[in-house]
């Protein structure tokens, strides 16, 4: 248990609040190093620093594969799968490299020559241990109604209650486990969260790309366990890591041994019946991380990577393969549906070798039940709102899957699990004096959704930037004239009505505040000419691996107005004479001062043209900034969104 009292700090945190909250003597205790999984991936010993001291790794042994080929094209199914059900069995010390170590305990089973194995498999879970707010905690029904879902006490039950069904469940989740986390679990370096998991039985997690916002060695002390580097262990007790396992087969540290991070796969044994678990995250994620937390890490391609895979597990008897990735689709249906599935996830659902049986996937926070080729394909929204239950039926004789299903299940708010209520009030308790502390008020919710017919502005994201245009306008603070802010960074809505420990509608405390922006960015004011401010306005408009059009608009504050159109080509969309400071027009060889986050400073979200930007000048944290803004400005009321104009 975790003690109360002094005064101590919190890790990125530390540079603004020195909370009395957690006190106690910080004990640091050596790092442990824990046998887990095979000899390919890298251990707390292969990294400077064993867990979390900023180190490289640089472990040794095994090798990651590669080869196989993509694939473009073909259909999708809809809806669910065919087959019968069936669970799966616990244990296994699956290997990377190929040698994969078996467990479970076999017998469940729909006759003699078959064994019933189920998946239970979830995704983005970002560490909401609390039931999330707003519609970020609500699941929409075939009927259109909107049902309350997710916080790991219920999340617990339900998973408990399908496992129940079959001694042989292997329960996976596609990534972004933690990071991008709610206050109770971030404050504490996403802790708790693998303390819940611990709990919960999670036994393969296939890491996303949030799982590198700290970098790697504070992602192989998630996994082995070790005191934060920052903090030491707040109350002297060892933080011993995941009891589950991290899997990430095309995340290499050295391309010329294809030495892995993580091990590549992990096989479970169920009544003789071996099921291979191949884990991978999105080849993109350079793209979507800050520099620092992928450094010395290479992301090869997902179809490349499990292709060759499959002959390996093949030669050791393995059939049944079940694919983990952290990428997705965007389907249109609800969520046991799969009309118009869009996306990385059905190119690589092509690509991949016919005896991948079963894709779990995640990234994308859309839920959808699929059959793409002769692949069930899922993903089971996030914040642990759904379970994907698939249940997989195998030959005695053959391993081969015979039959498989799949189906959401809603992880609706009743009969909470005891043991993860008391692990999340406990926290809830050690974190309430600095979530607690109210910060400003709104006059309605400020949310992320886009207006029919809008733009791409948002309320949630427009007061973001204001408030770091506000930050960065003096001339002492790097005398911005406009902020732009990724609309990927905004996570959460802030809510009108009263929540929590407030008793009055349209109060805004620090633990909501922290959940819209838990990155702990600082903000970056740099010099651009008029023509590098129309070129970032194009990056926001691109092509896809299929080809498909998208965009990711950036936020605007108050005061810079353009205008795109959304039937020119990439490249073109944006009328450089629509662009304006306070209403006059820039010019392409005039310089403008310009703020951004930290992260998109160094080319976050593929804004290469910020890495150009010159007479950078650092500023205050982003979180900072907002607490700021709303203490001067409160009440603060949803802006007007016309700050970009969209024509056909």
């Amino acid at each position: 248990m975790r003690s109360t009292g002094t005064s101590r700090t919190f890790g990125r945190w530390a540079r603004t609040w020195q909370v009395a909250l957690l006190g106690a003597t910080l004990v640091v205790p050596p790092v442990v190093s824990v046998s887990c999984g095979g000899d390919d991936e890298v251990t707390p010993g292969d990294a400077a620093g064993g867990g979390g001291d900023g180190g490289g790794a640089t472990g040794s042994g095994g090798a990651t594969g590669s080869g196989g080929a993509t694939g473009s094209g073909g259909a999708t199914g809809s809806g669910g799968a065919t087959g019968s059900g069936g669970a799966t069995g616990s244990g296994g010390d699956g290997g990377s490299g190929g040698d994969g170590g078996s467990g479970g305990d076999g017998g469940a089973g729909g006759g003699e020559d078959t064994v019933q194995v189920q998946v239970l498999a979830f995704n983005d879970f970002h560490g909401n241990l609390e039931p999330p707010a707003g519609s970020g905690g609500r699941i929409r029904m075939p009927d259109a109604t909107q049902v309350d879902a997710g916080g790991v006490a219920f999340f617990a039950s339900h998973l408990a209650a399908l496992r129940a069904t079959n001694p042989n469940t292997v329960v996976v989740s596609a990534g972004d486990l933690i990071g991008a986390s709610p206050l109770v679990s971030a404050l504490f370096h996403d802790e708790p969260t693998i303390e819940a998991m611990n709990l919960v039985g999670l036994d393969i997690n296939a890491v996303g790309n949030h799982e590198f916002d700290k970098g790697t060695a504070e992602l192989l002390r998630m996994q082995y366990g070790g005191c934060s580097p920052s903090d030491g262990c707040t109350d002297g007790t060892f933080f011993g890591g995941a009891s589950f396992k991290f899997l990430a087969a095309n995340v290499v540290v050295d391309t010329t041994s294809g030495r892995t991070l993580f091990p590549r796969y992990d096989i479970r044994e169920f009544d003789g019946v071996k099921v291979a678990f191949i884990g991978m995250t999105l080849e993109d994620t350079p793209s979507i991380v800050t520099p620092i937390g992928v450094a010395g890490l290479s992301f090869m391609d997902e179809v490349d990577t499990v292709n060759a895979i499959v002959p390996e597990l093949q030669a050791q008897g393995i059939e049944a393969i079940v694919v983990v990735i952290h990428e997705g689709g965007l389907p249109t249906g609800h969520y046991n549906e799969c009309p118009g599935i869009s996306g990385p996830i059905v190119d690589i659902a092509e690509g991949l070798d016919p005896a991948v049986d079963v894709i779990a996937s995640g990234h994308t926070h859309q839920a959808y039940n699929c059959i793409i080729g002769e692949k069930i394909v899922t993903s089971a929204a996030s914040a642990g709102r759904l379970i994907t239950d698939i249940d997989l039926e195998i030959s005695r004789s053959t391993g081969e899957v015979t039959a498989k299903t799949a189906n959401n299940v809603v992880v609706t708010r009743e009969a909470p699990d005891t043991g993860l209520d008391a692990l999340v009030t406990r926290y809830q308790g050690l974190a309430a004096p600095l979530a607690n502390v109210e910060i400003g008020t709104i006059t309605a919710t400020l949310d992320r959704s886009v207006p029919p017919m809008g733009a791409g502005l948002f309320a949630m994201g427009a007061v973001i930037a204001d408030s770091q245009l506000a930050a960065t306008r003096p001339a002492s603070f790097g005398g911005a004239q406009v902020a732009f802010m990724n609309p990927g960074g905004v996570r959460a809505d802030l809510g009108y009505a009263a929540s929590g420990a407030e008793t009055t509608d349209g109060v805004v405390t620090f633990g909501e505040m922290f959940t819209v922006q838990p990155f702990g960015n600082s903000l970056v004011v740099m010099t651009l000419k008029g023509e590098q401010i129309d070129r970032l306005l194009e990056q926001q408009f691109y092509v896809d691996a299929m080809g498909v059009p998208r965009s990711r608009i950036l936020q605007v504050s108050e005061g810079f107005t353009y205008t795109y159109s959304q039937s020119a080509p990439v490249g073109e969309k944006v009328d450089m004479a629509s662009i304006q400071i306070n209403g006059v027009p820039i010019e392409a060889t005039q310089t403008y001062r310009v703020t951004v986050n930290s992260f998109l400073a160094s080319g976050g979200d593929s804004f290469s043209v910020l890495v150009e930007g010159t007479d950078r000048l650092g500023g205050a944290l982003d979180l900072d900034a907002m607490r700021d803004y709303f203490a001067q400005h409160s009440p603060v009321p949803p802006p007007a969104l016309d700050r970009i104009t969209i024509v056909p």
